[in-house]
């Protein structure tokens, strides 16, 4: 089983169907050559062995994100005490 954290697309480079995504304060560049439709800056995305596979709404990726968060906060307090 995978997990995709989503991720937002800050640039976007039409020439080389490729854009580049932040996920969670990490940016890295990933190919949308497997995207039918155009994706743009402050797009939602979910990413698979670098490709982007689908957009998603911004609500969902958000919830998404505040869980992923949430768990790491509480990694992270796990590991001082």
């Amino acid at each position: 089983m995978c997990l995709s954290i989503p991720s937002q697309v800050v640039a976007v480079d039409i020439e080389r169907q490729s854009v580049t995504v932040d996920t969670l304060g990490v940016r890295r560049d990933v190919s949308s050559h497997l995207m039918n439709e155009p994706l743009e800056i402050g797009d939602y995305v979910l990413i698979h062995i670098g490709f982007v596979m689908n957009k998603i709404d911004k609500e969902d990726a958000q919830q998404s994100i505040d869980i992923y968060q949430e768990i790491v906060t509480k990694l992270e307090n796990e590991a001082i005490h």
